[in-house]
């Protein structure tokens, strides 16, 4: 089904402005397919990208480092590391090094629920059953080409 049908719009300005709102609509549509998988365990996506992070990371990181990260940069960072304290799934410590700041980890119980996460990755893939991998690869390559625009 195109962007018209969904959104019941048939006149776009040009297919630029087409574009914009397609990729407004689909990010919004994705965020609700991966929300289910987030749900099962209780956090929102941007909980997941900061355990995600603080598991690469291998090792305590600042907030700050964690917002370098994020993939949603305009949220705050501190409020989301604080949720996350509240639900027992990551830890903070005075940074050794400056006592200024403050260094966050994730805990055994963070690991687990990112663990049982893990396990739903193939049905995350599934929502793309209806790209090749060509053409995951070019979709890639247009949105990273997109954001080269700054």
């Amino acid at each position: 089904m195109g962007i018209e049908q969904d959104i019941n719009q048939t006149n776009f300005r040009n297919e630029f402005q087409k574009a914009a709102i397609n990729f407004i609509f689909t990010f919004n549509w994705l965020n609700d397919k991966m929300r289910v998988f987030f749900e099962k365990e209780d956090i929102t996506s941007q909980q997941f990208n900061i355990l995600r992070i603080l598991r690469g990371a291998g090792k305590p990181i600042s907030t700050l480092q964690i917002r370098q990260r994020m993939l949603d940069k305009m949220s705050d960072t501190s409020r989301i590391v604080d949720r996350l304290l509240a639900k027992e799934l990551v830890v903070k410590n005075t940074c050794p090094d400056d006592k200024r700041l403050v260094d966050v980890s994730i805990t055994e119980k963070g690991k687990k629920i990112l663990e049982k996460i893990d396990a739903y990755h193939q049905d995350m893939d599934a929502i793309f059953d209806n790209l090749s991998e060509s053409e995951a690869r070019s979709f890639n390559k247009l949105l990273d080409k997109v954001r080269a625009n700054k």
